[in-house]
């Protein structure tokens, strides 16, 4: 009886892959099993008693990365899942899809044990097997993920003072005439294919100047917000005028020359937002909104495949096998 449901499924599917499904892109441009081995320690069921049946971890994982493109809750990625076809295809048909506690239990033990940041970096030791390694660049810069702020006065207690659960590490802060409350991403792009190579997440106070992405060797991109402090790589950071101290023209032409540079930097954030829907989250820390985001960017980068490939790029790297 299931070979025929899979069947029919496979059948209705056609359609629907006629009329474009980058979900099935997304299955060819990694080699999903490799995530089994990093993360697969994650779960211990070797009691004398058994227990419950541990999830697939790679279908946990395509969960994930399904919630992340399109901003699903955990109880509609639950639904979704069990009803959209393309989204069936995509986890592989699955005998049984994972429930919504399930999927809040495997993001949050993820959050608790870092695995997220060890998916995080398979995922950037595929991208450079595959030859898209960084070689002119990497740009850096932030934006904003908001949150509910609740009705507490700026007064109340966070992190583990908290009273409710939307006061937990969020801060205040101002940029311009606008506040905002939340947490901040920061990332760094490379220059080659514009991939998001290394992210990290503060409370939206935290200055931008004060994370720095950089590794030894590489040439950082940088607007005016981080000038003045160091960094681990090659500085090419925009510089600004201080008092009684106004920029050249050689500062200004070389300003220019990285504005250009950086523009494309731009674009990750456009497509978190605007197509992704993520620019605000509703969990309330730190630790919690990291493994979103490591999801969000790692949704980006397999969107960004998808753009390469369309462009061409992907079939003149010699090691990419489709």
């Amino acid at each position: 009886m299931e070979n025929l449901v899979d069947f029919a499924l496979e059948e209705r599917y056609k359609s629907i892959k006629h009329l474009g499904d980058r979900l099935s892109e997304f299955s060819t441009f990694i080699d999903w099993e490799r995530f089994r081995t990093v993360v697969g320690d994650i779960y211990q069921n070797q009691t004398e008693q058994g227990g419950r049946p541990n999830m697939d971890i790679v279908l946990m994982i395509k969960m994930l990365v399904l919630q992340s493109m399109y901003n699903l809750s955990d109880p509609e990625l639950e639904r979704q899942a069990n009803d959209r076809i393309s989204f069936m295809k995509f986890l592989d048909y699955p005998e049984k899809i994972p429930d919504q506690t399930t999927v809040w239990y495997f993001r949050e033990r993820l959050a608790k044990t870092g695995k997220d940041k060890a998916i995080w970096e398979e995922l950037q030791r595929q991208l450079d097997a595959k030859g898209l390694k960084i070689r002119k660049g990497t740009i850096q810069d932030a934006t904003f993920i908001t949150a509910d702020p609740g009705h507490a006065s700026t007064d109340t207690p966070r992190e583990e003072d908290a009273k409710t659960r939307r006061s937990r590490d969020g801060t205040w802060t101002k940029k311009g005439k606008k506040s905002y409350f939340g947490y901040k991403l920061h990332t760094k792009e490379d220059c080659d294919f514009g991939l998001i190579r290394a992210l990290e997440v503060t409370t939206a106070s935290t200055h931008d100047s004060q994370v720095d992405l950089s590794k030894e060797g590489e040439v950082i991109y940088r607007d005016r917000r981080y000038f003045g402090t160091k960094t681990n790589g090659f500085n090419a950071t925009m510089q600004r005028g201080v008092r009684g101290h106004p920029i050249g023209i050689r500062d200004i032409l070389r300003n220019a020359r990285i504005s250009r540079i950086r523009s494309p930097g731009e674009r990750p954030y456009a497509i978190i937002k605007n197509v992704f829907h993520s620019a605000h989250t509703r969990v309330t820390t730190v630790l919690r909104v990291h493994a979103k985001m490591v999801f969000t960017a790692f949704t980006f980068n397999l969107f960004q495949l998808a753009t390469l490939k369309k462009q061409g790029v992907l079939e003149r790297m010699l090691s990419i096998k489709f």
